[in-house]
């Protein structure tokens, strides 16, 4: 079940809405908690079960962690944990990986295990493990209600695709949360603009490069790769920032604030920038364990290098099983690397408009290797950008340009903050004529965006968020 879909805003979420606005204080914990098990169990409904021993798991682990703190026995706990968690995580999504890699070095036919992923898994094991961590720490105390940890790792409206939650982040609000017109109206407004993001245009974007990626590579234009990848950069970025809108909004909705997930990745002049406001949650997340504990940038610029490279390995592999997404994380080590070493220096030198042009040559070659599997596929489009193909322009890149023209513009737009910046000036003006338009535009720019949008999902196929498959 999507958040585009008929089933869940004509079926799901009006009659869930009705049950827990109706629900009294505490109850409302356990409306959540049983429709969000039936939220997942619609898609996956033998892995709800896992998602539950990863519930239980962590929670048992949890309550030894704060018995045993301070005693080796902790740290047991917490090591066990993590193992456990990492070795469910990477059965079920790296087994089929690594076994067909051993076969290919070796030439061995062992079979693979063919285990559709479980949906969500890389973001709610991530979610438990930083609990448990955090607990170790001290940062948090162990959670004694089973239903209430129940509620923070399974909460539908992030539990897909983010943002990647930390307990620290909800954890007085799993207890103690007011909901009011204003934050039900503002959650509103937000799932309305992530909802236009998701249809409106990444979905039509995505057609771009559905066409453009099957075509054979040694026979298109420089323009035609360039549209395609241009396209798709578009696509993944309104497709995931607009499940995080629609999670925040949803949040909202129900009493909780979760973190900010995207900050206008496509404006950054460096790509250190762009990793400040690109996947916010999963940033921090690598930086908060992964990239401090190994000593961050402490110990000198060599360390803070090797330090990088893992993360930015790791990271790659989060995203999935192929050595595309290696190789899309190596690259972004290698610039995040030398930024450190001296090009971040270069860059806030030279006119901003240069770094933002710099940042986007390196995104959208970033993304070819995200979204084509096999190196022959990458090489070969790498080629075609490169005008390996002989034509720089051709009558199916000009006509695809023309096509798509105005919603490029609208998508070129749109991943800058002006309209934001507009309503922002429009909502603090001090003349009437400001306020007037601000609070027109407030009433009906989402009920216009929630109908056309709903125009779009009706008239479409079953087109699912990319990040569902990680």
């Amino acid at each position: 079940m999507v958040f585009s879909s008929v089933v869940f805003l004509f079926r799901f979420l009006p009659i869930f809405l009705v049950l827990y606005y109706l629900a009294p204080g505490r109850m409302k914990n356990f409306i959540l908690f049983l429709g969000s098990l039936f939220f997942y169990a619609w898609g996956e409904p033998i892995y709800v079960l896992l998602m539950l021993f990863s519930t239980v798991l962590d929670y048992i682990h949890g309550l030894l962690i704060e018995r045993f703190r301070g005693r080796g026995a902790a740290k047991v706990a917490l090591c066990s944990s993590c193992l456990i968690n990492l070795l469910v995580l990477g059965f079920f999504k790296y087994a089929d990986f690594l076994i067909g890699s051993v076969n290919a070095v070796t030439g061995l036919s062992i079979p693979l295990l063919n285990l559709p992923l479980p949906i969500g898994i890389s973001f709610y094991t991530f979610q438990t493990m930083s609990y448990t961590i955090d607990v170790y720490r001290g940062e948090v105390k162990a959670q004694r209600n089973l239903l209430d940890f129940g509620v923070f790792v399974t909460m539908f409206p992030q539990l897909i695709a983010g943002p990647i939650v930390k307990y620290r982040d909800v954890e007085t609000r799993l207890h103690n949360r007011k909901i009011t017109v204003v934050s039900v109206s503002s959650g509103m407004k937000r799932f309305c603009i992530g909802m236009a993001k998701k249809v409106l245009l990444a979905n039509n974007l995505g057609q771009l490069w559905t066409e453009v990626s099957a075509m054979d590579f040694q026979k298109i234009s420089v323009l035609t790769a360039w549209l395609g990848i241009l396209a798709f950069a578009f696509q993944i970025y309104f497709d995931f920032s607009g499940y995080s809108d629609m999670a925040i909004g949803l949040g909202e909705m129900l009493g909780f604030r979760f973190p900010e997930n995207f900050n206008y990745p496509y404006i950054s002049a460096s790509i250190t920038e762009f990793w400040r406001r690109w996947h916010i949650s999963l940033g921090s997340w690598f930086r908060e364990y992964v990239y401090i504990p190994l000593g961050g940038n402490r110990k000198g610029l060599l360390k803070q290098m090797r330090n990088i490279l893992i993360v930015w390995m790791l990271t790659g592999i989060w995203h999935g099983a192929g050595w595309n997404f290696l190789l899309w994380g190596l690259w972004f080590a290698i610039f995040l690397i030398l930024e450190k070493w001296f090009l971040g220096g270069v860059l806030r030198t030279i006119p901003r408009a240069i770094g933002v042009i710099y940042s986007w040559a390196i995104v959208l070659v970033s993304w070819v290797f995200f979204a084509l599997e096999s190196p022959g596929q990458i090489l070969g489009y790498l080629k075609a950008m490169a005008g390996f193909a002989g034509r720089l322009t051709d009558r199916l890149g000009l006509y695809l340009g023309s096509e798509y023209g105005v919603l490029f513009l609208i998508a070129a737009v749109a991943v800058t903050p002006l309209f934001g910046n507009l309503a922002r000036r429009l909502g603090k003006s001090r003349t009437g004529l400001g306020i007037a338009v601000y609070r027109l535009g407030e009433k009906i720019v989402p009920p216009a965006l929630l109908l056309l949008s709903i125009a779009g999902i009706v008239d479409a196929s079953y087109n699912p968020f990319l990040y569902f498959r990680f």
